[in-house]
């Protein structure tokens, strides 16, 4: 899954992070979980074990903080795509900077 989302900026995104607590309390059906900040806002990169794992945790996690806490108006528009492979390179967990 993929999704660009410009009103997000990285205090918005630390904001949701910290409460929300997704890197703690791992949210069921989450592989992998990347963002990074362009001009575009900010981009994800995760992989689900399926789509229904993904709209469950944005709709009962991350909407009310998003939404309810923080007033974020907008929506990503997130693309689903089949994985065909993945590897993870030896010694690799964890969250990152």
């Amino acid at each position: 899954m993929t999704f660009s989302w410009p009103e997000l900026t990285p205090d918005l995104y630390d904001a949701v992070r910290q409460r929300v607590r997704w890197e703690e309390d791992s949210p069921d059906g989450c592989v992998l979980h990347a963002a990074w900040f362009v001009s575009n806002g900010l981009n994800v990169l995760d992989i689900w074990e399926s789509e229904d794992h993904f709209k469950r945790f944005i709709a009962d996690r991350v909407a009310p903080v998003l939404k309810g806490e923080l007033g974020v108006q907008s929506d990503p528009e997130p693309q689903f795509f089949p994985l065909h492979r993945r590897f993870i390179a030896p010694g690799i967990s964890g969250g990152g900077a």
